[in-house]
């Protein structure tokens, strides 16, 4: 049975990367002083008893941080930072003006993952369509909503860039680290791990992989990478498969970085299910539907590639690092509903509680958003593995350079 790998954020997560949304946001106001910034943010400086005696603090100043020292940035308010901020001895302080207002939206939201920011994005870009301008605060024109959009689409990838790629040692992947990510990747039919996992399958399912034992078809096996992430981490991976002669496809869907020509960066929102996109469709302006995935997918056969491997064969799906949420509902749902999807097995994040010092997994809520792209529940409970038949993701901490 054919192998569908969907790789998320996670993935690099697991090998030590700082690509989550808090690292890239983080490492922006902790290097702000020292950098120059002039499509996002200004400063101006101001005393603070002149501060003090402002009452309408959001008209006059979006961030406040004192000169002297860096202000350690978590989504504080305006008027959380107030209350700590103390005069310094000459009585002046920094004043941040946002410039990129979407910038300024997503700094005051409460974001776990990247797709957050395209959920808001895809919020505000609704209330453009439907007039209702208020619910976001964004009241800005669609023009400037995909200006501001793709100048934080571009800082993420300068951050990915000379935070990440530039900085981490990928070739020093092959330690045992490597090797438990590598055996899960291709199923050997054959293998104890493997006959306990046949279980999982329905019993049409179980009598295809029993024929391909019998008729020696191993080797026959096509495993296909969808990958989500920019960064080279999987590509150690599949070039040491490729060694073993094992059938695959690399497939970077989102792009890959300073690949401008043939696979530039695909960050945008893709639920083209959502009861409001026939709403945007109509509005007649093609500015609404620029950064919908569908369209940048075309510019390319990566997606195309996708389709002839879920529509070839049967096949498993493996979600390792991937949050499965909405920005990518109308990609996951082709993939999950498709006929020839056997079985949906996920890599869940496990932790130790530091309160009660419990073990603790995102297994249900991983499980919760693949649910949300099946339009048919009873083929999702068919479909979705249960959590004997899942397991913890591994880890593979990469060294710097």
């Amino acid at each position: 049975m054919n192998r569908l790998v969907i790789i998320g954020n996670g993935f690099d997560l697991a090998h030590g990367l700082p690509t989550s949304y808090k690292d890239f946001i983080d490492d922006y106001w902790e290097k702000i002083e020292n950098s120059n910034h002039n499509e996002l943010v200004e400063f101006n400086i101001g005393s603070y008893v002149e501060f003090n005696g402002h009452k309408n603090l959001n008209d006059l100043i979006d961030l406040i941080v004192p000169i002297n020292g860096s202000f350690k940035r978590e989504g504080i308010s305006v008027y959380k930072l107030k209350d700590h901020l103390k005069p310094l001895a000459d009585n002046r302080i920094q004043i941040i003006h946002y410039k990129n207002h979407f910038f300024k939206l997503i700094n005051e939201s409460t974001i776990k993952n990247w797709v957050d920011i395209e959920n808001i994005y895809y919020k505000n870009l609704k209330e453009r369509a439907k007039g209702e301008i208020n619910k976001q605060n964004y009241i800005w024109d669609i023009k400037q909503l995909n200006k501001e959009f793709e100048q934080v689409k571009n800082l993420f990838e300068k951050y990915l860039k000379e935070k990440v790629v530039e900085k981490f040692n990928f070739d020093s992947l092959g330690n045992d680290g490597f090797i438990e990510f590598y055996n899960k990747f291709y199923p050997d039919l054959l293998a104890d791990k493997f006959t306990g996992l046949k279980e999982a399958f329905s019993d049409e399912d179980k009598r295809y992989i029993d024929k391909m034992i019998k008729e020696d078809k191993q080797d026959d096996i096509k495993l296909h990478f969808l990958c989500f992430n920019y960064t080279p981490t999987l590509e150690k991976y599949a070039n040491s498969l490729r060694e073993s002669n094992v059938n695959l496809h690399l497939n970077f869907i989102h792009g890959e970085i300073d690949n401008v020509e043939d696979n530039k960066i695909n960050f945008g929102f893709g639920d083209e299910m959502d009861e409001d996109y026939k709403l945007i469709e109509n509005l007649d302006d093609n500015e609404y539907l620029k950064n919908f995935k569908s369209f940048q997918y075309l510019q390319n056969s990566n997606y195309k590639k996708l389709l002839d491997f879920v529509d070839n064969d049967k096949y498993e799906v493996l979600i390792m690092g991937h949050s499965c949420g909405l920005s990518d509902r109308t990609l996951l749902n082709t993939i999950f509903e498709n006929l020839n999807c056997s079985l949906i097995r996920v890599f869940y994040y496990e932790w130790n509680d530091k309160t009660t010092k419990e073990i603790k997994d995102n297994y249900t809520e991983l499980t919760q958003n693949i649910s949300r792209h099946f339009n048919k529940k009873n083929v999702m409970r068919k479909k979705i593995a249960n959590k004997t038949f899942c397991e913890p993701m591994p880890r593979n901490k990469l060294p710097l350079k």
